[in-house]
């Protein structure tokens, strides 16, 4: 939950000011090098929040089926690493095409 509020918290810091002047002056104000790397944070955080929510579903998923084997299967170190992986496919996606 801590990581789906992180992604969703960056969209609002990172994300949305630079498309609010966006919106407001109908054209890109900012410099051009940081139009591709708002872009990419944009694609980013909002992978990250999709992915975290998949990964939410995913590990109740696992509580349902199995509720007496999921303190087994879901370590707090599987768990970090479910997290690792859902922030690096998404930076992959995002900063590897630019």
């Amino acid at each position: 939950l801590v990581s789906l509020f992180m992604s969703d918290l960056m969209v609002g810091l990172v994300v949305m000011p630079p498309a609010m002047l966006n919106q407001l002056y109908g054209r890109w104000v900012l410099q051009g090098y940081f139009c591709s790397l708002w872009y990419s944070f944009d694609v980013m955080c909002c992978s990250a929040s999709i992915l975290n929510l998949c990964v939410i579903s995913l590990d109740r998923y696992l509580l349902i089926i199995s509720p007496l084997k999921y303190k087994l299967r879901m370590t707090s170190c599987r768990a970090l690493w479910l997290i690792l992986a859902t922030w690096t496919l998404a930076a992959l996606a995002s900063f590897l095409p630019i």
